[in-house]
């Protein structure tokens, strides 16, 4: 038996004793990894700075942030709404006749997380995707980014010590590493469900390889996102100075690393926009995270350069060299399966619009992305613009800049392809949504129903009840 494997075998063992753990307890176990992580947060970012060349402050905060999630997850468990608890007693009057019919959500069984490169803690080892599925009551074996493989290992170290210590069964979590046990484990027949965060290559490959398996499993996937910004004639003359600015610290931001980095913008042609970002791009040059995701930097941008009607204002050197790109509308929309694509690192490209035709007929052109953002002014006429950043969004931002990501009950990180591949989100407590799956019991005798949909509810939940909501 090969090492995947046997990890894999344990973990579907574990899942058995997970599915039957009480939800205090299944808290305490999210809980006491956020604390085995804030008492080790010096060494972890000691680790990950070396690794990643992200700064302290950067490292820090997401640090924190993930530490946070789990948290949440842990107070969403014991809260309980999550389980769409749902109970319709018999009623023979309706059309046609309903029986007593109760239903509830289930843990899927382990799950394969694939870590993303750009963020070491929280979309990683013990991130979002760990903390959901554990929500959900699933083992976890996580697939470890090559980018930083000693804050992996360090990471799953207090990992597996902390579900130890607070009582959560042996196989519960675990890490592999190298491509090949990354195909190995999503081809396992135990996996039930995978989630990744990298390349649309990468991510595109390992979903076919999902559904391509004798019994196909969901992929939750995300893959890459241009994350539109429009900016209208009456914004850009009241305060283009300012919205400069703010796009050039938010394209910039960790060297442009952030699946919500602004990489498309919208502006008017007759503005000075172009020119009032230009002046204000950083010169500084950021370290990439791996020295292939540099090289495919480089080589993205000198791809968009070379599309004829694209004109360079500013040029990317090197690695991590912010780079500014514009081109017309029209040309865009002739050329939109190119330029519609994400170049990950610090570079944007701007998109000349003459009215509101060209600029709705450049919208339709995008892809589907993880955000959308519109900057405006009272009085505009914008409804169409907030339609199609709807159409292609999961997130629809009236000011500010995407690359901002709060982890709460009401954040949705998804959208259309290629943000992702289904409607769901890596972000906040529906995240853990992916990982579970609804059954029904119909006419069942009381003593065989979960206790979370009894008609005394003595777990307290919150739960639907002949189609009223009930909140304890």
């Amino acid at each position: 038996m090969s090492a995947v494997a046997d990890i894999v075998g344990r973990a579907d063992a574990a899942f058995g004793a997970a599915r039957r753990a009480d939800r205090p307890g299944r808290a305490a176990w999210l809980a006491a990894v956020a604390d085995g992580l804030d008492d080790g947060a010096d060494r972890l970012v000691e680790l990950a700075r070396g690794e990643t060349g992200l700064g302290q402050e950067r490292l820090v905060g997401e640090l924190a942030r993930t530490t946070a999630q789990l948290r949440l997850f842990a107070a969403a468990i014991a809260e309980g709404s999550y389980l769409e608890a749902t109970i319709d007693h018999a009623d023979p009057s309706t059309t046609p006749p309903t029986p007593d019919l109760r239903r509830m959500l289930l843990p899927l069984g382990p799950v394969a997380v694939y870590a993303a490169s750009n963020f070491p803690f929280a979309f990683s080892i013990a991130g979002g995707d760990t903390a959901s599925a554990f929500a959900a009551g699933c083992p976890v074996v996580v697939k470890a980014h090559p980018g930083h493989p000693e804050t992996s290992r360090h990471t799953a170290r207090i990992v597996r010590d902390a579900l130890a210590t607070a009582g959560a069964p042996d196989g519960m979590f675990d890490v592999v590493e190298g491509f090949e046990a990354g195909i190995e484990l999503i081809d396992d027949p135990r996996i039930r469900a995978a989630a990744f965060t990298g390349s649309l290559a990468g991510g595109r490959a390992l979903a076919d390889r999902a559904a391509a398996r004798p019994e196909p499993i969901p992929f939750f996937g995300e893959l890459g996102s241009a994350n539109p910004v429009v900016v209208t004639p009456g914004a850009a003359a009241a305060r283009g100075a300012e919205l400069a600015e703010g796009l050039a610290a938010s394209y910039t931001l960790g060297a442009g690393q952030f699946c919500t980095k602004p990489g498309l913008v919208f502006v008017p042609a007759s503005s000075a926009f172009p020119a009032q970002l230009r002046a204000v791009v950083t010169e500084e040059r950021q370290p990439m995270l791996t020295e292939g995701i540099g090289s495919a930097f480089v080589d993205g941008v000198a791809a968009h350069a070379a599309v004829d009607g694209v004109e360079v204002l500013r040029a990317a050197a090197g690695p991590g060299d912010p780079a500014l790109l514009v081109v017309d509308a029209e040309r865009f929309v002739e050329r939109a399966e190119e330029l519609a694509r994400e170049v990950f690192g610090p570079v944007t490209l701007l998109v000349r619009y003459r009215d509101g035709r060209e600029l709705d007929r450049a919208l339709a052109a995008t892809e589907g992305s993880l955000t959308g953002t519109l900057h405006h002014e009272p009085g505009e006429d914008v409804a169409y613009v907030v339609d199609r950043l709807v159409e292609r969004s999961g997130r629809v931002l009236f000011g500010g800049w995407p690359t901002g990501v709060a982890v709460s009950w009401a954040q949705h990180h998804g959208g259309p392809w290629p943000a992702t591949n289904s409607q769901h989100t890596s972000v906040g407590v529906s995240a853990l949504r992916r990982f579970l799956r609804p059954v029904a019991y119909q006419t069942a005798p009381a003593e065989l129903l979960p206790a979370e949909l009894r008609d005394d509810n003595p777990l307290g939940l919150p739960r639907r009840v002949d189609g009223a909501l009930e909140l304890a």
